[in-house]
């Protein structure tokens, strides 16, 4: 009788060590093996999963120029959808926006005082032709100064768990280019700084939270002033003759950078074969060499990846899946994953995957069973995918390198009436007395 308790124990016991949120470890790719990234620093990301593919030196926080403007385009958008503004909210620029416009040091078109400008002009002005002073003006309209709307920015950064990450302006010129202009609260002599990384953490955020900033970017040219002026991001279909060496298929942002401390920098994004990776290279060395090491990027994912279903909805691990209930009209429950976990993976590597889960120690009591009434869909614990190889980038959300998926129970189990759970609880109580009296004998023998 022993040996029967002991074994009932153990299987208990079993059940007990499973379920978890599905988590999903980093898997391995040998990417600096097959590329040559000309830039100080990089990182290339598939853009559903925040996978990490490709990196160097992703964490080095280095000045990124304009492609701080991707910051003022996310406040802008968010602005619009809480109704603080729209697209056809009218302003004028003040006497800072309109002298650094006038400074042909900087980039920009240059505007006119006592001018009507919509949200939307402006908009287009700073994503297509890195405008400084309409990017000024619209941090003015979004926070009433571009003091109050740099600490927008870094609390912005700190809400999306941007890793390397400081704020001085909306442009990304130097707080010394602005002279009597740098924002109050900010260093004189300061400047932006992000690491690549963190640059393509905020560009994933800008486009799955504002898609409309990629219909902007993907501008090849915008009116504004009375002149045509042309999207600086060159891997788009541009007609000057001048920029199809450097045109990439399904390329529709995001933002390029430069000043004489950062170098020549862009964040890229394209969409193809179902796909879209968000890539960053920092510091280059040209105009031109951004692009083409972006187009090494964008060749390595798209040639050598492949979005692969490696576990689908509804996965059950064998001996795992079944979970006793207390309390309840049935003694178990069903368990399983409720969506599927798809990743890109090179080559094999999914040969390489396992999974396991666990169940919340918060749903269990003291006996480790979960507690009824369960309704159908209600998450019961989490689950891992680890990937069982060697030298992995992660995942570009902050504090992870892994994502998870809910383990959930697969129908309802009903709470059992109060005369059933009398009879058990009497059943227990003369059971364990039982049970003690069949020990102690035993024992005697």
């Amino acid at each position: 009788m022993k040996n029967n308790i002991k074994k009932s124990l153990s299987l208990l016991f079993a059940a007990l060590v499973l379920l978890t949120t599905f988590t999903v470890q980093p898997f391995s790719v040998q990417a600096a093996e097959t590329l040559d990234i000309n830039a100080e620093s990089a990182i290339l990301v598939d853009a559903e999963t925040g996978k990490v593919i490709y990196a160097k030196e992703p964490d080095m926080a280095l000045p990124p120029a304009s492609m701080t403007k991707m910051m003022t385009e996310y406040l802008v958008q968010e602005a619009i959808n809480e109704e603080n503004i729209s697209w056809d909210t009218t302003t004028q620029v003040s006497d800072y926006a309109f002298d650094i416009s006038d400074n042909t040091t900087f980039s920009g078109i240059g505007l006119t005082k006592g001018k009507d400008y919509t949200v939307e002009e402006l908009y287009n002005a700073m994503a297509v032709f890195s405008d400084n002073g309409a990017t000024i003006a619209l941090a003015e309209l979004v926070a009433g100064s571009e003091g109050e709307f740099v600490k927008m920015m870094n609390e912005k950064a700190e809400e999306m768990g941007l890793p390397e990450y400081n704020f001085v302006n909306s442009t990304g010129l130097a707080n010394s280019s602005l002279g009597e202009y740098a924002p109050e609260g900010t260093d004189p002599n300061g400047t932006n700084r992000l690491s690549a990384r963190s640059a393509a953490l905020l560009a994933y955020n800008l486009v799955n939270d504002h898609p409309k900033a990629l219909e902007i970017s993907s501008q090849k040219k915008t009116e504004f002033e009375g002149y045509t002026v042309e999207n600086l991001n060159w891997m788009l279909p541009h007609d000057s003759v001048n920029f199809e060496q450097f045109y990439y298929e399904g390329v529709d942002g995001l933002k390029t950078g430069f000043t004489d401390m950062a170098g020549y920098c862009f964040t890229g994004t394209a969409k193809k074969y179902g796909k879209r990776y968000i890539s960053v290279v920092m510091k280059t060395d040209s105009k031109g060499a951004r692009f083409e090491e972006t187009a090494k990027l964008l060749d390595y994912g798209f040639n050598q990846f492949e979005k692969q279903e490696l576990f689908p909805a509804g996965y059950q691990l064998e001996g795992k899946s079944d979970i006793p209930v207390s309390k309840g009209k049935e003694d178990s429950v069903q368990v399983a994953t409720d969506q599927a976990f798809s990743a890109p993976v090179k080559g094999e590597q999914a040969e390489n995957y396992s999974i396991d889960y666990q169940l919340d120690e918060d749903k269990l009591n003291k006996e480790g069973k979960l507690a009824a009434p369960i309704e159908k869909g209600e998450k019961v614990g989490t689950a891992k995918v680890v990937y069982n190889g060697e030298n992995d980038y992660g995942y570009i959300f902050p504090n992870a390198d892994q994502q998870t998926i809910d383990v959930v129970a697969q129908k309802g189990i009903e709470k059992d009436n109060w005369f059933m759970l009398t009879l058990g609880a009497v059943g227990g109580f003369f059971g364990n007395i039982f049970n003690t009296v069949v020990d102690t004998v035993t024992g005697w023998f």
